[in-house]
């Protein structure tokens, strides 16, 4: 890279590669070993900018020199590199800044592929996107038990592989298993490989423990170059297979993306490309297609969310200090139900202390407890929990009917029917049994935290802590402040939550708090379309452009007919000019109808039978601007009222909560660039070149 090519990336965090040259036993020569370091512990792992890749070159220069028997490359602990340093990316303004940087990845990886002596990876640590490119354009590759993250995550912020991986990985483990790797896995959210299945995949040639992984790799690599260790290679299927692999990724594709992500589409062409095994031209289209997808707005706005989730999120705007934070060392949950099972296997699993359920009667009790004991056992036979841990986390689980079973509980979470009456009723029950520093706190999802606490001795402690179903995937946590909560309580709640592995967001206490408000204003806008007449397949389909992860009509069958009604009804009575009621929707719930749709994907004769149309049916643009109209201006009048500090936090609740696409930005960014956020508030959320490209 030229000092021009560094320059731009200005704030760039280094990563320096380091050579040695180790004489090995049974090694005929030395081993050139070139370590990656950033200069910074494992909490920043090692990327590569203009800075990184010139470093690694120039290693690669003195390896070269010194004719070694072998070259490897390896990283500092707990990382070995986790891809291209995203932060410098959004301060690229023209294209052809963006085909430089696209095309040094594949000159530098380029030489350890080309390379006449034998190249290895021992990958000590994560390795992601760049990184894992980095790895297998070596010949061979290592890994440790200790690798905590292996992943190709580029679908998932809106981009591809584009320094190789989209060409060298399909060749390595055959189609169908790169197609998992690259596409699936990351339109899942984001899923990871852990290292002993990314060996059986073939990602990797061998699994090496990790407490001597760096010498067992060596003396692996030093048999390998000595020819008594032989490294086979599958044969990869070019005809049909390939075929099938390919229709399999368009499919996951258009599942996930409704071809709302160019970039994510690309990544299936190149895939297919790559079946020639030529990697001249398949370099020569990642490198193209790299520097186009680096100008696009979707590759801005998902920078944008990425930068969210690894940085806002772990840093929660309005905490307070967490040396206020009291120890939790039991929890009670309210509640054995499946929603309370989740919540109680979350906390026995991540807090390892003591957690006990209680219910209304034994049978409840039992049978929460059942579930949580087999959920663990679950755990044990994915090999995730180990035989002692499988039976210290079940010693910790017990159930009562007795709510003095809190009395020595420090946090309590009571997750009961959506009524106020029954949840005041609760926390007066269980103020007569813990202690006055106790957390009360709430899974409600839409009712007022002030109005719970109401009339209770201490209302300072009471929290709302509302999770999202499933529990144990989603990441978001809104912690709600009452109105007499004190910071103590706030403290502990996001201490509780960071515990929990949740990503937290402060939220005022105000009606269904941020996700469900913004869900449920969308959403009784599409019923208000079909309540005019509006077709329920045209008004399903308005959205699609967006490639949200599901249409609006499944969202309603997922989140529950009659849970979505509840949500609206509490929503008209605090905003009735905005959040209608529909009679339609109330005949639905009424009849117990969960879907829309039959199992052939056809509106239910019945459904069809009771719902009462007008005669103003709408166009599928016309019910999508109104949606999108109705979010610019709730979440305008949320900003307005504080609900959260910033534009950002709408976007974070949004992408972690709801699953709103990372290309898209959140909804904010989107809003902006879609010139919603004008016409609607006469101004954006967000500056100019926030999640787009610089104007």
């Amino acid at each position: 890279m030229s000092t021009q090519d560094i320059a731009q990336f200005p704030d760039e965090v280094v990563t320096q590669a380091f050579t040695r040259l180790i004489d090995v036993p049974g090694l005929t020569g030395t081993l050139a070993l070139i370590t990656l370091d950033n200069g910074h512990d494992h909490t920043r792992p090692s990327t590569f900018g203009p800075g990184g890749l010139a470093s690694l070159n120039a290693a690669l220069d003195q390896a070269f020199a010194a004719e070694p028997a072998a070259i490897a490359v390896t990283g500092k602990p707990f990382v070995f590199a986790v891809g291209a340093d995203l932060s410098g990316i959004g301060q690229i303004t023209e294209r052809a800044q963006a085909h430089e940087i696209a095309q040094a990845g594949h000159d530098v990886f380029r030489r350890l592929t080309e390379s006449t002596i034998p190249t290895f990876a021992f990958v000590n640590g994560a390795a992601m996107g760049g990184g894992l490119e980095l790895a297998l354009s070596c010949h061979y590759r290592t890994v440790s038990t200790g690798a905590a993250a292996i992943a190709f995550p580029e679908c998932f912020l809106g981009l591809f592989p584009g320094w190789g991986g989209t060409q060298l990985l399909p060749n390595l483990i055959g189609p169908d298993a790169a197609v998992t790797v690259i596409v699936e896995n990351a339109l899942n959210q984001n899923k990871m490989l852990n290292p002993a299945k990314a060996t059986e995949l073939g990602v990797f040639d061998v699994l090496l423990e990790s407490p001597d992984f760096l010498e067992e790799s060596v003396r692996w690599a030093t048999r390998v170059v000595g020819g008594s260790q032989q490294v086979p290679r599958p044969e990869i299927d070019r005809g049909q297979g390939w075929d099938d692999a390919v229709a399999r990724a368009r499919e996951l594709v258009s599942s996930k993306t409704q071809g709302a992500s160019p970039a994510v589409t690309r990544t299936v062409e190149l895939i297919d490309m790559a079946r020639n095994n030529d990697l001249d031209a398949g370099y020569a289209a990642e490198t193209e297609s790299l520097a186009d997808a680096i100008m696009t707005d979707e590759l801005r706005a998902g920078l944008y969310s990425f930068d969210l989730t690894q940085k806002r999120a772990k840093r929660p705007a309005g905490a307070p200090d967490k040396s206020l934070a009291r120890d939790v060392k039991k929890v009670g949950v309210v509640g054995a139900g499946l929603m309370a099972g989740q919540l109680a296997l979350l906390f026995v699993r991540r807090l390892e202390v003591p957690v006990v359920i209680t219910d209304i009667d034994q049978d409840r009790i039992d049978k929460g407890v059942e579930y949580i004991h087999g959920e663990i056992d679950k755990l044990a036979l994915k090999g995730r929990l180990s035989p002692d841990a499988t039976n210290r986390l079940k010693a910790l689980v017990s159930g009562s009917l007795d709510k003095a079973a809190f009395a020595d509980a420090d946090f309590v979470i009571e997750a009961v029917f959506e009524e106020m009456t029954v949840k005041q009723k609760v926390f007066a029950e269980l103020e007569q049994h813990v202690a006055a520093e106790t957390i009360l706190a709430t899974n409600t999802s839409s009712l007022s935290i002030t109005e719970m606490a109401s009339q209770l001795r201490h209302p300072e402690r009471v929290v709302g802590f509302h999770f999202f179903n499933p529990v144990a995937v989603l990441p978001l946590l809104e912690i709600v402040r009452g109105g007499a909560t004190d910071d103590a309580a706030l403290a502990t709640a996001f201490g509780v939550g960071k515990k929990l592995k949740k990503s937290c967001v402060l939220v005022k206490d105000a009606p269904a708090f941020v996700v469900n408000r913004l869900l449920t204003r969308f959403m009784g806008e599409i019923i208000a379309a079909i309540d005019e007449g509006t077709p329920f397949d045209v008004a399903d389909r308005a959205l699609t452009p967006l490639g949200l992860p599901m249409s609006p009509l499944v969202l309603l069958q997922l989140v529950g007919p009659a849970v979505a009604q509840h949500v609206n009804e509490t929503m008209h009575a605090a905003y009735p000019e905005r959040y209608g009621l529909s009679e339609n929707l109330q005949r639905f719930v009424d009849a117990g109808k969960t879907a829309v749709w039959d199992a052939d994907g056809k509106i239910d004769p019945e459904v069809d039978a009771l719902w009462q149309p007008g005669d103003s049916p709408s166009t599928e643009e016309q019910v999508r601007d109104r949606a999108l109209e109705a979010l610019a201006q709730e979440a305008r009048i949320m900003l307005d009222e504080g609900v959260v500090a910033e534009a950002q936090d709408l976007d974070l609740c949004m992408i972690l909560g709801a699953g709103w696409p990372f290309w898209l930005g959140g909804i904010t960014p989107y809003l902006d660039r879609a010139g919603v956020s004008e016409r609607v508030n006469g101004t954006r959320f967000l500056p100019v070149g926030a999640a787009s490209v610089p104007a």
